[in-house]
């Protein structure tokens, strides 16, 4: 029996694909939201609408860029012979020549997984997560108008064009490199970007003096809380998605390991912060969790059950420990941006080599990767010192010391009336 001239258990399976990438994408892209609220709720009232405001532009901001150019930087379709280094496809997102919705992505039996505009969709989704990492460590002192400059040049050059080492089929990916969702080519990659932002920068007007490090502290953990549901949320989306299609066993595999790793750093971080200031800090469970879900996503389809939880575990005690020496060092970090998505991308990413159960997956292999991705930092460095000399990168002390709302944006996030 056929339906429009295929076969009808293929058509149901392609279709049940296809509808499964489609939901993953709406999961991802309401990461934003989370980002926006974790960041927000974790900074001072007096910049909220700032904050807010960056987290809503970064997506439209990304998936234009990447629609321009970035989806034919990161996807060019290296050919046999290629370096494997740069190619460009070109402008513009048009359909393959031959293309057939149902012929897009096939697996060994010619059975169709998903459209070519689903791709996009999805993969566009990642590359605006990538620079929405940056934000959080940058807040409360970076221009509006700088911090936009800076993410079209994230997106639409750096992102794409590492990712396309791996992703796009490039030389890293050849050497045997292994990034199952993006702890290195999505999360480390925009912790670098952090961590060069919040260098350039320099820390917030009183976060250290006299040698002391003060605690600036939140303005609203509910909203802290609300975004790191839905981060958690989205990530059944950005890890789920990434098997690729709606296989039950593999994705129902990868949201187990994906979830065991996000309950076990949130409750080791929060405990391993005990140590440290001899209270139950909530930002750190919330960091926890995310550490988790960053350290798992490299590998969340190729280790054990058991393994995604020492996973997580692991993440838990690295991201306090990187929260403390980054203020020892006198980094300033609002939301912990560098600690969550940079030192845990790189756990995640080099205990693939370490856990992961296909031992073409080698510790040697993973940490090429993680080398070949640090590229982003010193690009990131030069582009925000590049910001700092010509348009001008932070604001002016009285306007930081009276908030980046009233400055910059005319209006308060909140007003009582």
């Amino acid at each position: 029996m056929y339906l429009l001239g295929i076969p009808v258990g293929e058509n149901a399976l392609f279709t049940a694909n296809n509808v499964w990438m489609m939901v993953a994408t709406f999961l991802v892209f309401i990461m934003n939201l989370g980002f926006a609220t974790v960041e927000s709720g974790m900074c001072q009232s007096k910049n909220t609408t700032n904050i807010l405001f960056k987290n809503t532009l970064i997506p439209c901001l990304g998936l234009l860029t990447y629609a321009a150019w970035g989806f034919g930087l990161m996807y060019p379709g290296f050919a046999e012979g290629d370096s494997g280094w740069f190619k460009f496809s070109g402008f513009g997102i048009a359909t393959p020549d031959g293309y057939e919705a149902y012929s897009y992505v096939s697996d060994a039996a010619g059975v169709g997984k998903y459209t070519y505009w689903t791709d996009f969709l999805f993969q566009g989704m990642f590359a605006a997560t990538a620079a929405t990492i940056v934000s959080g460590a940058v807040a409360e002192r970076i221009k509006f108008f700088s911090f936009m400059v800076f993410s079209g040049f994230f997106v639409g050059i750096v992102y794409p064009i590492i990712g396309s080492w791996q992703w796009g089929g490039g030389w890293l990916n050849k050497a045997g490199f292994y990034d199952f969702a993006g702890s290195t080519i999505v999360h480390s990659m925009g912790g670098w970007g952090a961590l060069a932002g919040a260098i350039v920068l320099g820390p917030r007007i009183g976060k250290y003096v006299d040698g002391k490090v003060n605690t600036i502290p939140p303005h609203n953990l509910s909203l802290g809380v609300i975004g790191v549901f839905l981060l958690w949320l989205g990530w059944f989306g950005f890890n789920g998605g990434s098997v690729l299609s709606a296989d039950p066993e593999a994705v129902s595999y990868v949201l187990v390991t994906t979830c065991l790793a996000a309950a076990a750093g949130g409750v080791v971080a929060p405990t391993i912060q005990y140590f440290f200031s001899k209270k139950f800090d909530l930002g750190m469970s919330i960091n926890g969790i995310l550490a988790g879900l960053v350290g798992i996503t490299a590998g969340a389809d190729s280790v054990s059950i058991m393994s995604s939880v020492i996973i997580g575990v692991v993440a838990g005690i690295l991201v306090t420990l990187s929260v403390n020496f980054l203020d020892k060092v006198k980094i300033d970090d609002p939301v912990g941006a560098v600690s969550v998505h940079l030192t845990c991308g790189i756990w995640g990413t080099l205990a693939v080599g370490i856990f992961a159960t296909d031992p073409a997956k080698t510790f040697g292999s993973q940490l090429l990767g993680v080398g070949a991705v640090a590229l982003a930092f010193p690009l990131c460095l030069a582009a925000f010192y590049a910001i700092k000399m010509t348009i001008g990168l932070r604001v002016p002390a009285e306007e930081e010391i009276g908030g980046l709302d009233q400055v910059e944006h005319g209006v308060s996030a909140y007003s009582i009336s």
